[in-house]
Formats: C-alpha cells, structure tokens, sequence
C-alpha cells in the first residue's frame, strides 16, 4: 500500500493523531513496536497563524518516527491553506486534514467534523490545501454528521477528485462521538466503490490483532487505524503485526510492559519537565489493560495518578511490581 511515494508494505497499521497523546515520545514508542505510520497531535491552523508557542512546538517531528504525518484542522480556507505551508516547513511525510474531530470545541464551530454540515467548504479547503503545497495531503474524517446523514460514499469520491492521496474514515457518525459500535460496513462500501483509486483507511473500535485481521479480510481496507486502544498500549501493533505476519512473535510479560511504561514516563519528564512530563503519562498510566483486574487496586491506582515527582511515582510502579511481577 503506498501514499505517493511512500510505500507501506502489505497490511500497515497506523496509530492515529490524537490530542494529549500521540506527542513525539509516545509516537517513538509506537514505532519502535511496529506502528507504519504515526501521526503529531492534530494542530489548530488558527494557532499556527498566530504562532501560538505550545502549538508550535507539536510540529516537531523526529527522523526515529518516520513516515509521520501533521494533522491539521480549522474552518477557515485562508487559514488551512497558510497552516498548511507553515506544516510543510516542519518536514513531515505527509499532511492529513482533519475532518473528524467531534468535539464541541473543535466541531460546534464549524472545524473537525462540523465541516460535515458544510462539505462545499470542506472540499475548497481540501482543494485548496492540495494545490499550495508539494506533500500528499490526506484526509480523516467520520460517515457523516449523524444517521440520518450517512454521505461518506460520495464524499469519498469529492474528497479523491480534490487530489487527496489517501482517505481515513472512522466508523461513526459526529453525533454518536465515540459511543456505540463503529459500523465498517459503510467503510467497506467505499473500499469497494470502483471509482475510488486512494487507499481507504479504516478506523474505529480496533482493539486486538483480531480485529485488525477481520478489517483488512471482511472490509478489503488498505491499511487500519489504531486510536484509543493504544492508551498505556503502544505494544499493541507488536500484537498485531505478529499476528498478521503469523511471525510467532513471543508476547511481552508484565514486566516487560511495566519497562516500557516508565520509560514512557522517563522521555516524557526528560522532553518536557517532571510535572507536565507525568502529566502527559498519567493518560497511559490510567487506560493501561495490564492494570485492570488487579485486586484492591484502588488506592494504589488513586495514589499512582496523583504522584507529583517522579520519584514518588517510579516507587509506587515499583511497588506494584513488587506485588504483580
């Protein structure tokens, strides 16, 4: 499967652009354990413009984590097209326009997957976006605003006929955000559509290497998007690719995972600083499945998440090791 010139091989499994996740130490890690593509947090074109510091700053990509891609989103066509050019300068593999994001404070003014309710923008933007800079631009977004909207068939075609190089559809409508099932039969109607020539990334519930399997095999995608399953996770594309590949890879033990968790928390603190660096890693620290079931873990999950150096939090994993490992 390629994206212009970029060649992913059979089956590629990406981790997706999500905000106060996917920062560069993360993403390393994802790669490191068989992620094809990652992508930066998705970044406000509007922030860009104004050359807002902590926007700035997630445009920093490393040669480590190639192919990586930039992920934009605004509602403005003026703004898209200067965030644009401005995210080719950082280097990036590819630029991917958000259209997905169903948040009230990216959608319900109008950016993310608001553009949904206004896809003659949406196409000017991506047209426009095309033409201003020399990467492949790409596309994420949703089936459509709501069930009653289902319009991800012909806006896959609009979206392949403004010069996107690959589309990414996640398997729920804006107002189901992320509840429910994601339905890949939409997803695999696109897939299907002989007029469509783009690779189709399918995105949505994919939590295990079975899943992934049943993506590429019952829906034909060309690559799957992994998003919140990756959560305190990044060994999950380890699992996947060693099923997929039938490679026999030998799983990683509790300890094994507990290594990459506080190596997590020590890149984090090392990038950032300690506070904002166990920040970043409580998210991981609180979805991790190695965590879950654990007997009267409460107050030792409450005292992990409210550790505030990284001493205190480096004892209480240790201590958890003590009790697990």
């Amino acid at each position: 499967m390629k994206i212009g010139s970029i060649d992913f091989g059979d089956r590629p499994v990406f981790l997706a652009p999500m905000e106060d996740v996917t920062d560069i130490g993360f993403r390393l890690l994802c790669k490191r354990f068989g992620a094809s593509m990652v992508y930066t947090e998705f970044v406000s074109a509007e922030a860009l413009i104004r050359d807002v510091k902590s926007t700035i700053s997630k445009l920093t990509i490393s040669d480590e984590e190639r192919p990586v891609g930039i992920q934009i989103y605004g509602r403005d066509v003026e703004a898209m097209v200067e965030a644009a050019k401005i995210v080719e300068q950082a280097g990036p593999d590819l630029i991917d326009l958000n259209f997905g994001c169903p948040v009230k404070k990216v959608a319900g003014k109008g950016a993310g997957a608001g553009m949904l309710q206004n896809i003659p923008k949406m196409l000017e933007i991506t047209q426009k976006v095309v033409d201003a800079v020399k990467l492949p631009v790409t596309v994420k977004t949703r089936l459509g605003w709501n069930q009653e909207q289902l319009i991800i068939t012909d806006l896959a075609e609009q979206l392949q006929d403004c010069g996107i190089k690959a589309l990414t559809i996640h398997g729920r409508t804006r107002s189901q955000m992320y509840t429910g099932n994601a339905d890949w039969t939409l997803i695999g109607e696109v897939k299907r559509n002989p007029r469509i020539h783009i690779p189709i990334i399918g995105n949505g519930d994919i939590t295990s290497a079975e899943e992934a399997k049943r993506a590429f095999d019952e829906y034909g995608v060309d690559a799957v998007m992994i998003g919140r399953a990756t959560f305190g996770r990044p060994w999950i594309f380890k699992e996947v690719r060693d099923y997929l590949d039938q490679t026999g890879g030998k799983d990683l033990d509790f300890n094994e995972k507990m290594d990459i968790l506080e190596e997590l928390l020590r890149i984090n603190v090392e990038r950032i600083d300690e506070k904002r660096g166990i920040l970043h890693t409580r998210r991981h620290l609180a979805d991790t499945p190695i965590f879950k079931g654990i007997p009267d873990f409460r107050q030792t999950r409450i005292a992990m998440l409210r550790a505030e150096t990284m001493p205190d939090l480096l004892s209480i994993l240790e201590d958890i090791r003590q009790r697990l490992g």
